[in-house]
């Protein structure tokens, strides 16, 4: 379990205490009997790149593929209706990239035909993204539970390249089906396991929390360790990405009436020529004659 954050979220999550080293006990190793085969370290770039979650020629895709690392965890907070169309075009933008990814739905807003309308905007099948997408759907909060802790042994048997849980704490923080002394001991033993399930897969782990980390006690201190934090903000004219690790921003503006696009600078397609197929040649002013 790691409960420090990485880079510039140390003020998100609390530090652990400094309890200074500890000693180990060294005992001299035995003299060995073969020769030891030293093998040359393979230089940093001559080794294969990391597969990419997101294509890179989108601008968008781009910028949210920096805010992932395998095994640690990435938040997204913001309300709902700015977090979901954005998580849908993350559905969309690793189909794209050939990814497939394990959902756990934790608020029961999966909407299908969203995410279909917005793998059909990026140019990829719309039934491929569906397909690629593993979802489980919890319906009580200890139906959640369950799904997390089974989470790692799903892995072993659908991998998957990101994991997405989506709005977890909400099932709760319904006082009719779970009490409220039950809250905060369950809701540490999902981060817990969510901690496990990312240190075992070494995937990224994307947590949405529209409510921020207040929605989520526990995770702080007994979570995945955290990589980045980004925050989403919709309003009339644009929506606005922010990210806490490096200070960069992201907006994404809507298109007005009147403004064109580069598709309107497109050479024009030339002109269909049609041809007589299977009538009689014209004549011509000179007559051919043979030998």
């Amino acid at each position: 379990m790691f409960a420090r954050s990485a880079g510039g979220l140390d003020a998100i999550a609390p530090t652990l205490p400094d309890v200074g080293p500890t000693p180990i006990p060294f005992f001299p190793r035995p003299t060995p009997t073969r020769p030891t085969t030293v093998r040359r370290a393979i230089p940093r770039a001559a080794r294969a790149p990391a597969r990419r979650l997101l294509p890179a020629h989108l601008p968008l895709f781009d910028w949210l593929e920096k805010r992932f690392a395998p095994g640690e965890a990435t938040l997204w907070v913001g309300a709902s209706s700015a977090l979901e169309p954005m998580l849908e075009m993350l559905y969309a933008g690793s189909a794209l990239a050939g990814g497939n990814l394990s959902l756990i739905e934790g608020a029961n807003r999966f909407h299908p035909y969203r995410i279909a309308e917005a793998g059909r905007g990026v140019g990829t099948d719309p039934e491929a993204v569906l397909d690629r997408i593993r979802l489980a759907r919890a319906f009580t909060a200890y139906q959640l539970v369950a799904l997390v802790d089974g989470w790692a042994k799903e892995l072993h048997r659908a991998p998957a390249t990101l994991l997405v849980g989506h709005d977890l704490p909400t099932l709760f923080f319904n006082e009719d089906e779970l009490p409220a002394d039950e809250r905060v001991p369950l809701l540490r033993h999902v981060a817990a396991t969510l901690s496990e399930v990312v240190r075992t897969s070494r995937r990224p782990l994307l947590l949405t929390l529209p409510g921020g980390l207040a929605q989520f006690p526990g995770l702080p201190e007994y979570g995945p360790r955290l990589f980045d934090l980004v925050r989403i903000e919709a309003t009339d004219r644009a929506v606005e990405l922010s990210a806490y690790r490096d200070g960069s921003r992201l907006s994404l503006v809507a298109r007005g009436p009147n403004q064109v696009g580069l598709e309107a600078f497109a050479p024009t397609e030339p002109k269909e020529v049609i041809a007589p197929w299977g009538a009689p040649r014209q004549r011509t002013a000179k007559r051919w004659k043979s030998g």
